[in-house]
């Protein structure tokens, strides 16, 4: 019995996404250490995250609500996730992604203030509905404008613990925002044909890979220029310094993978744009707290 609800637990989890509630949270950490009014009240620092999580896994678990016919037709979510595994039904996942979500909304609202409370809101409609049911079925644009929900959990953890908005935060959601289309177009590449399946017009498969590297090779210049652009705005040359080499490594990879065109190369720069953007993060952090 244990190990029935152990297994239940599981699945409610993996509804919310958590391997991309990580990177939410994580760029979320990264905008109250440096606005850093929080950083001497762990709990009110642990309420922002949890408010995050929660809100960012309701949007998790309606798009798979939404897409549960989708992700069944796909091979790499019909093994995994919840709904295609009949783990849940689509009935629970609602009410649990109605559940999470507005608990988090509240959360915010009664801990915290009402801009976050109505930002957070805000992304989760976003990203559950609009993105979900029309930009993703519609245009190859979706995960360029679907991009800004995953975005904003630097914005909603600022104005959480200042109850205003600055510059700095908007400067980590540009970057998660230019960071979103390479990661996801890598991917998406590696994954084609379970896109072409599932009747998608994913970049990959309405543009061909060629255009895919161009425009990933765009945005990933477009995302270094910014990222040397918190160098202006208050950080240091030790972030300066990792901006530079994690860039050039990240134009490398997409050159490579421009070059060979192979499915090892596709992997090779999915797999590195994760690790940019956690080390980007971490660099803030870093030189944030040794140098500010």
């Amino acid at each position: 019995m244990s190990m029935t609800i152990g297994k239940r637990l599981t699945s409610y989890v993996q509804l919310t996404k958590p391997t991309i509630m990580l990177l939410v949270l994580f760029t979320g950490a990264t905008a109250l250490v440096v606005e850093g009014s929080l950083l001497r009240h762990p709990m009110q620092f642990a309420l922002v995250l949890l408010g995050l999580y929660l809100t960012g896994g309701s949007a998790n678990a309606f798009n798979q609500y939404f897409e549960r016919d989708i992700d069944a037709r796909m091979s790499r979510t019909a093994r995994r996730r919840p709904l295609p595994l009949h783990m849940v039904s689509a009935k629970e996942a609602f009410w649990f992604a109605v559940t999470i979500g507005a608990a988090g909304v509240a959360l915010f609202a009664v801990a915290f203030n009402w801009l976050t409370a109505l930002l957070s809101l805000a992304t989760l409609l976003f990203y559950a509905l609009f993105y979900t049911l029309w930009l993703k079925p519609h245009t190859w644009q979706n995960i360029v404008i679907g991009g800004a929900a995953g975005a904003m959990a630097p914005v909603g953890a600022w104005t959480a613990a200042s109850g205003s908005m600055a510059v700095a935060p908007w400067l980590m959601f540009a970057l998660v925002f230019l960071w979103t289309p390479p990661h996801f177009w890598a991917l998406a590449m590696i994954c084609k044909d379970d896109y072409v399946k599932a009747g998608l017009p994913m970049l990959p498969v309405v543009k061909g890979e060629g255009e895919t590297i161009r425009q990933i090779l765009w945005y990933s210049g477009a995302l270094i220029a910014v990222s040397l652009t918190l160098f202006f705005a208050g950080a240091h040359w030790l972030y300066f310094a990792a901006a530079v080499g994690l860039g050039i490594w990240l134009i490398k990879k997409a050159l490579v993978a421009r070059e060979v065109r192979t499915m090892t190369a596709y992997r090779s720069l999915f797999g590195y744009s994760i690790i940019y953007l956690f080390a980007l993060f971490a660099a803030i952090i870093v030189d944030n707290l040794l140098l500010a």
